[in-house]
């Protein structure tokens, strides 16, 4: 039995900021941002969009009545959780409109959540393949104005249905995966930032794909030629270019050339929505879908998870027929092509107006914000939502 991603939505919000005038306004050569980094948008999130509304309208995107019924495990990945008891997946699941009997839970790992959510899931649909799971990753990346983090910030949600019989990719077994007890970033509860140690972390991203690359081809009796394209968790899209560069000379000059265009074609969107950690690797294998023209049926697609911490896991699966049929280009574009571009100064104050943390009740107007899911407000230490 094939077990895998059957549909997959993704959804950022309606506000970036260009990353020229950021480096210009910041004192820096743009190039450091967008050749060195490899960064040329940020999505910026409104007061009216949190990890639970994204991943809703992530969602919302590809759930149809019928998935609502079958649906009884809903995952949310996230490092950006506002509650240090309630999970995020019960709000989404009451959101979406999913049948009651389902579990729902949230998964914290820094950027592998989601990754963890669908080793889940695969487990729960060999067990009941009628069933089907909804996976999403969802995560607000933030660093602080005018820090070293500041251009490799972002937002936005990924979500996958994984079921039997996928009709995007079908997983393939015996994935490689490793844990080792580092300090390369963390954020503590006490702290709306996170800690990083970002030579160290860049250091530690390159080593754990390197294991896990090395334990996957023993297990698999596989080589880079058996890769189509290679797909990276990306918190800058210059990050995972390095860690493939480290493996590229296993392979001849045709392969490597065709592994280095599918790499470029799976960078585009976060190239222009930033970090969206538990998310971002998902969003690289949307963007390589939508992006690659050499991609064809029964093509491996190498997946690398990590998270900080740190684990690392690196999986492949093979595009299944017609998986092109399954994808939403023109909704994509126009989610790129409507979203409004605000100043730097636009983008300061919206970073630093702030959700209250003392208690305090606060209504948010979402009228700006055409998304068909918006945070309303909070009161007596209870956020609310709508739906349009």
């Amino acid at each position: 039995m094939k077990i895998g991603i059957d549909k997959i939505g993704f959804y950022t919000p309606p506000l970036y900021v260009d990353m020229n005038e950021l480096a210009e306004v910041r004192g820096d050569d743009p190039a450091k941002y967008t050749v060195g980094i490899g960064q040329s948008q940020m999505a910026v999130p409104p007061l009216s969009q949190d990890i639970v509304s994204m991943a809703a309208n992530a969602a919302l995107q590809i759930l149809e009545e019928e998935d609502k019924q079958k649906i009884d495990l809903v995952i949310v990945g996230t490092e950006s959780g506002f509650d240090a008891s309630k999970s995020a997946a019960t709000y989404v699941h009451q959101l979406l409109g999913i049948q009651p009997g389902a579990r729902s839970m949230e998964i914290k790992h820094a950027c592998y959540g989601a990754t963890a959510g669908i080793q889940m899931a695969k487990g729960h649909i060999a067990l009941h393949p009628d069933r089907k799971a909804l996976v999403i990753g969802t995560d607000i990346a933030r660093y602080g104005l005018a820090t070293g983090g500041e251009v490799t910030q972002g937002a936005g949600a990924v979500a996958m249905l994984i079921s039997a019989d996928p009709r995007i990719l079908a997983f393939e077994d015996e994935p490689a995966y490793v844990t080792h007890d580092i300090m390369d970033f963390w954020r503590p509860v006490y702290s709306p930032y996170a800690m990083v140690d970002g030579k160290y972390s860049n250091e530690q991203y390159i080593a754990f794909f390197q294991e896990v690359w090395n334990l996957y081809k023993g297990k698999n009796q596989r080589t880079l030629a058996d890769m189509d394209a290679m797909c990276f968790h990306l918190p800058y899209t210059k990050m995972g270019k390095k860690a493939l560069s480290q493996v590229l000379a296993e392979a001849d000059e045709e392969k490597q050339a065709e592994l280095l265009a599918a790499y470029e074609a799976s960078i585009l969107y976060n190239r222009n929505v930033g970090n969206i950690y538990t998310g971002s690797l998902y969003l690289s294998f949307l963007s390589l879908l939508e992006n690659s023209t050499e991609l064809a049926e029964g093509d491996r697609i190498g997946l690398f998870s990590y998270g900080s911490g740190a684990v690392g896991e690196f999986f492949a699966g093979t595009l299944v027929a017609g998986y092109r049929e399954q994808l939403a280009s023109a909704d994509y574009a126009d989610m790129f092509e409507n979203r409004r571009k605000i100043s730097v100064a636009e983008y300061e104050a919206i970073f630093s107006h702030s959700l209250p943390e003392d208690g305090s009740e606060l209504a948010i107007d979402g009228s700006e914000d055409s998304s068909a899911v918006c945070l309303s407000g909070i009161n007596t230490h209870k956020r609310h939502y709508f739906v349009k």
